[in-house]
């Protein structure tokens, strides 16, 4: 039996949901659908989406500890690298869970600062890279710029496509539901 899950099907599977969810919604720009298939990509698997740890190998799960606890993960880079590999991965967990997840970020009442946190992060990606010359610095504004808008269309890809599970652990099951839902597309095509 081949695995559902293997990565290059992951990322196949989120490519044509977020080109089908961002194309009704006006969304057509290949690079960000691109990025945000990949976002969703990574973030699939709960390993992924804490990757950063504490000083005491505590997974932190708010923004807030992930500002305070990011030594303990990047210590030995350089500091704008640093910067900038905190900045991202702040900016694509923001996305993930406020789009994503966001009826679990608004119930703990901090959708507002995630979406300020993520456009925030981006800014400061897309800065990191335009000192460094990187051509990417055009992706990271625009994401900034947009965010609350790739955050809603996530929401509407989440509400649209993805059944909403009856567990109080919004996190638990969503594996599970991509894997269904593939399985079902995978056999209607």
């Amino acid at each position: 039996m081949t695995n559902i899950l293997s990565k290059d099907r992951l990322q196949g599977f989120f490519l044509d949901m977020t080109q089908r969810c961002f194309g009704e919604l006006g969304i057509r720009d290949t690079e960000v659908t691109g990025y945000v298939a990949d976002v969703l990509t990574e973030f699939a698997r709960s390993d992924r989406l804490y990757r950063l740890r504490s000083r005491r190998n505590h997974r932190p799960d708010s923004v807030v500890e992930m500002l305070v606890e990011d030594e303990a993960t990047f210590s030995r880079e350089n500091p704008l690298m640093q910067e900038r590999r905190l900045r991202k991965y702040m900016g694509d967990y923001t996305l993930f869970m406020s789009g994503i997840f966001r009826s679990h970020v608004e119930r703990g009442g901090y959708l507002d600062y995630y979406l300020k946190e993520g456009s925030r992060s981006y800014w400061k990606v897309s800065e990191v890279d335009l000192s460094l010359y990187r051509t990417g610095f055009l992706l990271f504004q625009e994401l900034s710029e947009k965010f609350e808008y790739f955050s809603g269309a996530l929401d509407y890809m989440h509400k649209t496509y993805f059944a909403a599970s009856s567990k109080k652990d919004p996190f638990s099951g969503f594996l599970k539901q991509i894997e269904g839902w593939m399985k079902v597309n995978v056999t209607d095509n």
